[in-house]
């Protein structure tokens, strides 16, 4: 298990990353963040992902299955990057997210989703639904 400065750190590491942030989704508050926040600070970053992901979680048109279904994460696609939400899960109070920006031209989407389950896994204890990261981080 990984601490949440390791957990960005390595977030971090991932080709393309250029910022990560990591909200508490029950306040909206950032619990930590790392890279560049160039457009919005960690803060403003937390509260805004923080409507957008209520908003998603709230619309029925949006599930995707029958009970236990749930949504896990939520890819949001520009002309300059990517950004990539994946619901944290495990025993938290309240429901934590994190919220990485990733540049399009150093960046590759289904690496990113892979590599960033087996970091959230590490975080949660392995309740990530992923098995270990890969990439020379041996366990």
């Amino acid at each position: 298990m990984i601490g949440i400065d390791g957990c960005l750190e390595r977030i971090m590491d991932i080709p393309g990353a250029r910022s990560a942030t990591l909200v508490d989704g029950a306040s909206g508050l950032a619990v930590a963040g790392a890279g560049q926040h160039d457009l919005v600070d960690q803060h403003e970053d937390a509260a805004t992902t923080t409507d957008v992901v209520r908003a998603v979680l709230g619309c029925p048109a949006l599930a995707t299955g029958g009970n236990g279904d749930d949504i896990t994460e939520i890819i949001v696609c520009g002309s300059g990057g990517y950004h990539l939400i994946d619901l944290v899960r495990g025993d938290f109070e309240g429901r934590l997210f994190v919220h990485v920006l990733f540049d399009e031209d150093s960046g590759n989407l289904a690496m990113a989703r892979f590599r960033l389950r087996g970091i959230l896994a590490e975080l949660t204890g392995g309740e990530h639904g992923a098995g270990p990261a890969e990439g020379g981080h041996g366990h």
